[in-house]
């Protein structure tokens, strides 16, 4: 379980930034749970603050009842380890193979090469590309190379995935398939997984409970469904009006879309 307790985050400059107001959350164990906001409303800073990449300036993060907010050293290394990411840019290394890509994380844990290879092939066999490990991301369209950044997060057998805005940079048939698989891998490994997003559509796609978030403080939580049905918020009913995808990934089926992993741009 996860639980955020009372979190701030603030930026010191000219003037000072409050990104994060006294933010609480509570996510279970296996859930997917949605983050939304506009632009600018503080969802990649508290999800880099989960994974302390940012620092919280007060509040704690409490992760199966260890408080981690101030891990520092070997103990931040092996809790970074146990969380994968994966971003709107892929962040692939250009240089590297796809396969290569994928045994990243386990170099830095200096596993063996061949337990290394055999695990990026299982997993690159997981998000349906067996055929690209020699391939480079360049030479890859952008739902494939999500696929080998997924492939990349899943490589330490992460118990938490943080997904941030994982398919804005997609088309929506392509983003219809990356959710599918993250549905998928959440129902078949138990990955906990926490989905930033600024579009209410996906969410309504993947997500168990959501929270929205505006101007760094979450103004509703509950069931995806309790909340779509009954916005009690202004920026949520507004997002729900402005969401253009809607249409499209409402008819989109995800476990269809899942199963079409060696296909065309996808």
């Amino acid at each position: 379980m996860i639980e955020i307790r009372h979190l701030t985050k603030v930026f010191s400059g000219t003037s000072e930034h409050h990104a994060l107001h006294d933010v609480s959350l509570t996510i279970q164990d296996g859930e997917i749970f949605g983050i939304i906001g506009a632009s600018g409303a503080g969802k990649s800073t508290l999800v880099r603050c989960i994974n302390l990449l940012e620092r919280p300036t007060s509040g704690r993060i409490i992760i199966d009842g260890v408080d981690v907010t101030g891990f520092k050293g070997r103990q931040l290394h092996e809790f970074r380890s146990s969380i994968g990411m994966i971003f709107q840019d892929f962040s692939l290394f250009q240089q590297r193979s796809v396969l290569g890509n994928v045994t990243f994380p386990l170099e830095l844990r200096h596993d063996k090469r061949e337990h290394r290879q055999a695990r990026a092939r299982e997993l690159l066999e997981l998000v349906g590309l067996t055929d690209k490990e020699k391939s480079f991301p360049s030479q890859l369209s952008g739902g494939q190379q999500q696929r080998v950044a997924i492939a990349r997060a899943l490589a330490n057998h992460p118990k938490i995935m943080l997904c941030d805005e994982a398919t804005s940079a997609l088309d929506t048939r392509t983003a219809a398939s990356i959710l599918g698989l993250l549905k998928n891998i959440n129902k078949d490994l138990g990955v906990t997984m926490i989905v930033i997003t600024h579009s209410l559509s996906v969410a309504e796609k993947v997500c168990d409970k959501i929270a929205v978030i505006d101007e760094g403080k979450i103004v509703e939580q509950g069931l995806t469904a309790e909340v779509f049905a009954n916005p009690q918020s202004p920026i949520t009913r507004e997002l729900l009006k402005n969401d253009k995808l809607s249409s499209v990934l409402n008819g989109a089926d995800l476990d269809e879309a899942a199963g079409e992993l060696s296909g065309g741009g996808a």
